[in-house]
């Protein structure tokens, strides 16, 4: 059990790591095809079972003409927590 939690923080930081790339790319233009492209693409694929039902449940915020999707703010808030509890 003393490895685990160990184990476990190291998980969950580095997960917060991955949210923050894929928030960091998803600011940037990419072509398709381009290298960028399959960073995204792998950084949603890992991001997306958990950023999606909330994003289902929690509809971007309107500013305007733009959306702001506040569900990588709301997981990262929920994985500091989970963090902090465990860790």
């Amino acid at each position: 059990m003393d490895a685990i939690v160990p184990l476990l923080c190291l998980a969950l930081l580095g997960y917060q790591l991955v949210i923050l790339g894929a928030i960091i790319v998803s600011w940037f233009p990419l072509e398709p095809g381009s290298a960028l492209e399959g960073v995204r693409n792998g950084l949603r694929t890992v991001t997306e079972p958990v950023l999606g039902p909330v994003r289902r449940a929690l509809p971007p915020v309107r500013l305007g003409g733009m959306a702001l999707d506040l569900s990588p703010i709301i997981v990262l808030i929920g994985l500091q927590v989970l963090q902090a509890i465990i860790c």
